[in-house]
């Protein structure tokens, strides 16, 4: 089957590898666009796409009117912060590791608003400081990165929008990569944004967002077409009274089928089984990894989840990720830009990111550590 039947798949933290009841959902739709067409393909499957709202739904312990899909985390992202009120005055908070993809749209609408942005503080062991929280009438976001891109911490959720209600604040909450890896249903946010490719083991070009039926009237969403609102009259039209509302028209159907596969497949299996499972597998990976003479394991956090980081001392991270690669070890590099205001503060340029899945096999985990201690 050549080099993947033999590689050791460290990088669900990147695009993991989806189960094949989800490459079979996929690929089947496509076949039968090629044989009826686009829209009599996607007819057919209309009540499959409707009950997806419901699946995820219960993946993120919601109500189905609070789900839209999109085509990405990303696009889910911009969407909800492009429909926050901002004014001049007004201060937008966000943690230490804060994603780059999201401070590049934030640091343009602060331009244009007049908004602040400020890092909030973290504790000593590297996650956000609930307690030394500042916050009053003039927070309106705050930008929760539930699990960075570049480490194995777990940001505190429900203590930082519990303050956050106190002063009317409205909590975005990044969970690119904690969905499909941690348990997000009892957690409370008013907004949360996912991508379908990594964790949930989903295709490509999928993502979704969830805003809460009480949130959503607070939100002045700014890109709609008409499949978010109805022209209603030549001069008028009327929005969608749920999430939906965040939703264009066009879509990928084959793919959008994949990520609800995915989300039927994390459920069945069971979310506290698989953050067990990543749980331990990430588990022994560090405690090898901080064995071996010259690696340094860069993860903070007091809870950890599955990602893994670090360094050598003799090789950079980049040239240390090819030469893994050629060993059948997949694994990728995280650098300074994708979280620079904690690689800045501790001196980083780059790490060498290992995300093992429940299906990475502790043996495997095994030989990816001796792989690792050879190429070092």
């Amino acid at each position: 089957m050549g080099r993947v039947s033999d590689l050791i798949f460290l990088d669900s933290a990147g695009s993991s590898i989806p189960p094949a009841e989800v490459v079979d959902e996929v690929v089947g739709h496509l076949r039968r666009e090629t044989e009826i067409g686009g829209y009599r393909a996607a007819a057919e499957r209309r009540d499959d796409i409707e009950a997806g709202y419901g699946v995820l739904a219960e993946l993120f312990g919601c109500e189905p009117s609070e789900v839209a899909f999109t085509d990405s985390a990303t696009r889910s992202w911009l969407t909800a912060f492009d429909a926050v009120p901002l004014a001049k005055g007004d201060r937008i908070l966000v943690t230490e590791v804060e994603y780059g993809g999201n401070a590049v749209p934030m640091l343009r609408r602060a331009e244009e608003t007049g908004a602040t942005i400020e890092v909030m503080p973290s504790d000593r062991h590297g996650q956000l400081d609930v307690g030394a929280l500042e916050l009053d009438e003039r927070v309106k976001l705050i930008s929760l990165v539930h699990v960075p891109t570049n480490g194995g911490l777990v940001n505190p959720v429900d203590e930082v929008t519990a303050k956050a209600r106190e002063v009317g604040a409205l909590v975005l909450l990044d969970a690119c990569q904690s969905t499909g890896q941690i348990d997000l249903r009892h957690h409370d946010y008013d907004m949360l944004v996912c991508t379908g490719r990594k964790w949930l083991r989903g295709p490509r070009g999928t993502g979704a967002l969830v805003v809460r039926d009480e949130v959503r009237r607070r939100l002045k969403p700014r890109l709609m077409d008409h499949s978010a609102a109805e022209w209603v009259a030549p001069d008028r039209y009327r929005p969608r009274d749920d999430a939906r509302v965040f939703e264009l028209w066009e879509y990928s159907v084959a793919d959008r089928l994949g990520m609800i596969a995915a989300a039927r497949y994390a459920l069945a299996k069971g979310l506290d089984v698989i953050e067990a499972e990543v749980g331990d597998r990430a588990k022994r990976l560090r405690a090898g990894l901080a064995s071996i003479p010259g690696i340094t394991v860069q993860d903070l956090g007091e809870r950890q989840a599955g990602i893994v980081t670090f360094t050598s001392d003799r090789v950079p991270a980049m040239e240390l990720k090819d030469r893994l690669w050629q060993r059948d070890v997949a694994v990728t590099v995280s650098q300074r830009a994708s979280t620079m205001f904690d690689m800045t503060r501790r001196g980083l340029d780059e790490v060498v990111r290992a995300s093992p899945h429940y299906f990475v096999t502790p043996e495997e985990i095994d030989q990816a550590l001796d792989r690792i201690s050879s190429s070092r």
